[in-house]
C-alpha cells in the first residue's frame, strides 16, 4: 500500500475546500458577469445573451457542487451507504459541462459503502485529468454487492497517467501539496480507508485505472 504524504485533518479540510472553490469559481464568476450585463440595461438581444450565460453557468455551478457533495463531502452520516445511481447522476451532470469529454457508466445499481463510492467518483476525476485534450471516460463497476472492483478507462489523444498521481503510486511524490495535488492524494486516502488498491497503466492509447479489495 502506498505511503502517502502526512496531512492533519485541518490541512486536509482546508485543501479540499480550496479544491471545491477552484471548481466553482469560474461558473459563479460567469453568473456575476451576466448580471452585470443585465444591470447595464442593454438591448434585448444582449439581455438574452446575458440570461443564457446566467442559466448555463448556474447549471454548471450546481452540477459541480452536487458532484463535490458526494465526491468530497460527508454525503450522509458516518458509516452510511450511497446509491451508485446517485453517483452516476452527479457524474453525468458534471460531464454535461465538459465540452471535450464524454462519460460512459456501466454497472449494476447498488448501495455501497460511502468511501467506496467517493473513491469511484474521485477515480473518474483522475480519469478526466488523464486526457486533458478530451475524449471518453468509461466507468465500470463489478460485483458491487460483494468484493467491488472499479475500472476507469480514459481514451483520448496523448493520454497519460497524471504525473502527480503516478508519483503517489510509486512513492516518489515530492511536490507542494496544494488545491490541485490534494485530489489525487485524497483519492488514495479513500482507497486505503476502503482497503482497496489502486493501480494505473497504459493499454495502447487507453489509460486504465483499477481499484480492487486487498485480499487478506
Amino acid at each position: 500500500m502506498q505511503k502517502l504524504p502526512e496531512l492533519g485533518g485541518m490541512d486536509l479540510a482546508a485543501l479540499l475546500c480550496s479544491r471545491v472553490c477552484h471548481d466553482v469559481i469560474s461558473p459563479v464568476g460567469a453568473i456575476a458577469n451576466g448580471i452585470e450585463l443585465l444591470d447595464e440595461g442593454m438591448d434585448e438581444e444582449t439581455s438574452e445573451i446575458a440570461m443564457e450565460l446566467i442559466r448555463s453557468s448556474a447549471k454548471n455551478a450546481s452540477a459541480r457542487l452536487q458532484f463535490a457533495r458526494i465526491a468530497f463531502g460527508a454525503a450522509g452520516s458516518a458509516g452510511a451507504h450511497i446509491d451508485t445511481g446517485d453517483a452516476e447522476s452527479v457524474a453525468r451532470a458534471f460531464f454535461d459541462n465538459e465540452k471535450k469529454t464524454d462519460l460512459e457508466w456501466h454497472g449494476e445499481r447498488a448501495l455501497m459503502a460511502k468511501n467506496q463510492v467517493k473513491l469511484l467518483l474521485n477515480m473518474v476525476l483522475i480519469g478526466l485529468s488523464a486526457i486533458p485534450r478530451g475524449g471518453l471516460v468509461k466507468a465500470q463497476i463489478e460485483d458491487p454487492n460483494g468484493s467491488p472492483k472499479f475500472k476507469i478507462t480514459s481514451t483520448g489523444k496523448n493520454g497519460r497517467v497524471p504525473p502527480a498521481f503516478l508519483d503517489l503510486l510509486n512513492g516518489t511524490f515530492e511536490e507542494t501539496i496544494d488545491a490541485h495535488a490534494i485530489q489525487p492524494i485524497y483519492t488514495l486516502q479513500l482507497a486505503q480507508s476502503s482497503n482497496m488498491e489502486v493501480t494505473a497503466r497504459l493499454e495502447g492509447e487507453d489509460v486504465v485505472f483499477d481499484a480492487k479489495i486487498i485480499e487478506a
